[in-house]
């Protein structure tokens, strides 16, 4: 893969008769990943588990566990199989609460996993039968819990809850070398207490089955500093979170679990896309909704944006601009607006910050785009939860990237 200083140096420095690069790039930052990594590591009183599905790509895996994560939350086969086989000492937990037969028995015998989530009796039945009645699973049990304070919701789809939890979680106790609950409070949170809140009402089913509880997993949902999102610092989530853990009514050396995704790779990767076409206020880019802009078209994401240009200009007051993709789909749209020079127009190059979450893994193929160049930049995140500063100054550098060209 190649390495360029930044985005802007890709631009200047490729392509021919003074043209930048034809497709859409992925900028992947390593030593971002790395370095949050490391924070986790280093401040969370727990093990930490990365949360593959974020950012699958092998540089991004090799700098997590470089930073000494060596606990991984895979939900699929092809996971497991990517991180044995690039990691081979590291703890696979198999989070996804529904899974296939098959999937269970290659993951059990063939791979070694030992932990598995259910969130159903019937997972949990079809989870002893697939393992052939194993004694050595340590069952995670996932609850449902309010996601009121998430920019994105993940309370609809998994976690038991009332009667039900009660019921599983007995029933796990039952099987389990040993036990343990989960939950999600939703993706990028921005209030610590979210956790508290999470861990009390876990805390009330726990005794309302009367179990003993081994382990303790409070999930992701760590954020990133977007645009419009600025999170309280990470450390007062950890420290949210210890303090809730010691009024469980858990073992009293339970273990403490966390599942960090967008945390640990967001800033570690950002977006390139041209112009293609100016209409207005509307952008038409090389890249949109079905590729590394998912989140900015169907969650609503504001990521911080700056304009890259062949040909160097003076300051340019911003515009706000909508933006489209390249398909023929009319939900191929990010609304924003995103703030950019007033004078940006065809064959100029947009940079998106922190699409190191989820933007690489959740491209597509639809209408024959979704090709991408892949570089390595050496520069910083646009912005960062990481840096030696202030939290006040993790804020003004996040908001100032909207009024930068």
């Amino acid at each position: 893969m190649e390495r360029h200083t930044s985005a802007l140096a890709l631009v200047l420095g490729t392509g021919i008769e003074g043209s930048g690069p034809d497709l859409p790039v992925h900028c992947l930052r390593p030593h971002a990943a790395t370095r949050a990594a490391d924070w986790f590591v280093r401040h969370f009183p727990g093990d930490v588990l990365y949360a593959v599905k974020a950012n699958p790509h092998p540089a991004i895996i090799d700098a997590v566990y470089a930073a000494g994560v060596k606990w991984f939350d895979v939900a699929s086969l092809p996971e497991i199989e990517l991180i044995a086989g690039r990691c081979p000492d590291a703890t696979l937990a198999y989070m996804h609460p529904v899974k296939a037969r098959s999937a269970i028995r290659r993951a059990y015998f063939d791979f070694g996993v030992r932990i598995f989530a259910v969130d159903s009796s019937a997972e949990l039945a079809k989870l002893i039968a697939e393992t052939g009645g194993a004694t050595d699973l340590h069952i995670i049990v996932r609850l449902a819990v309010s996601s009121d304070y998430a920019q994105h919701k993940l309370s609809g789809k998994f976690g038991a809850s009332g009667p039900e939890a009660v019921m599983v979680l007995r029933e796990a106790r039952a099987v389990a070398e040993e036990l343990g609950v989960s939950f999600h409070v939703g993706s990028q949170c921005m209030r610590p207490e979210a956790w508290r809140v999470a861990m009390q009402s876990v805390s009330e089913i726990i005794r309302a089955a009367g179990v003993t509880v081994d382990i303790v997993d409070v999930g992701g949902g760590f954020p990133a500093a977007y645009p419009g999102l600025t999170p309280p610092p990470l450390i007062d989530y950890i420290e949210e979170i210890k303090a809730a853990f010691e009024e469980m009514p858990v073992l009293e050396n339970a273990d403490l679990w966390c599942e960090p995704g967008r945390a640990l790779c967001a800033e570690a990767g950002s977006h390139v896309a041209r112009v293609e076409l100016r209409k207005g206020g509307a952008l038409y880019l090389n890249d949109g909704a079905y590729g590394a802009l998912f989140d900015a078209a169907h969650d609503g994401l504001n990521f911080p944006v700056k304009m890259l240009r062949k040909e160097g200009s003076p300051r340019r007051p911003l515009k706000p601009f909508k933006l489209f993709g390249p398909t023929c789909d009319s939900i191929d749209v990010m609304e924003g607006p995103f703030f950019l020079p007033a004078d940006i127009s065809e064959g100029d190059y947009i940079e998106f910050g922190l699409t190191g979450a989820y933007g690489g893994a959740l491209a597509t193929k639809f209408n024959g785009f979704g090709d991408y160049i892949e570089i390595v930049a050496e520069d910083a995140p646009m912005t960062t939860m990481y840096a030696a500063q202030p939290a006040e100054t993790v804020q003004t550098v996040t908001l100032e990237f909207q009024k930068r060209v």
